[in-house]
């Protein structure tokens, strides 16, 4: 299948790079389809693609790239919701809030998406932690 996107032009992708978010995501309840996309020369940041809506793309990272020490504890309802049965099927990423000035650039540590990888089922979840910022700079302070 191929997919239009706005920015990054023809995307393909198979039924088995659907990831499927029945809670959808903070602030795009409504978009329950996505795939994620590398983005060659641009690594480590990847594309949270919408298949519902091609305005709709959320630049993502793993927060582990840039903090080594970063740990969420994923409560008994996501791991049910998201049918996770061992920690290897679960991938975290991490929106980020790109700015012209590299220094600028932030993530959002403190509601990671949590992807189980054996079944692409995805899900947007709140971490209580102060610890962690919603537009946490990626370079550092």
């Amino acid at each position: 299948m191929v997919f239009i996107s706005k920015v990054n032009g023809e995307i393909e992708y198979g039924e088995k790079n659907i990831i499927n978010f029945k809670k959808g995501i903070l602030g795009f309840e409504k978009l329950k389809k996505f795939i994620l996309v590398d983005l060659k020369g641009y690594e480590p940041f990847k594309l949270l693609q919408s298949l519902e809506n091609k305005e709709v793309g959320l630049i993502v990272t793993s927060p582990y790239d840039f903090f080594e020490e970063y740990e969420i504890k994923l409560n008994d309802d996501t791991i049910e919701n998201l049918k996770i049965k061992s920690p290897n099927e679960a991938m975290i990423i991490t929106t980020v809030t790109l700015n012209s000035d590299a220094k600028k650039i932030t993530t959002n540590l403190q509601g990671p998406i949590v992807i189980n990888i054996s079944n692409n089922l995805g899900e947007q979840i709140i971490i209580d932690n102060s610890k962690y910022r919603i537009k946490q700079l990626l370079l550092g302070e």
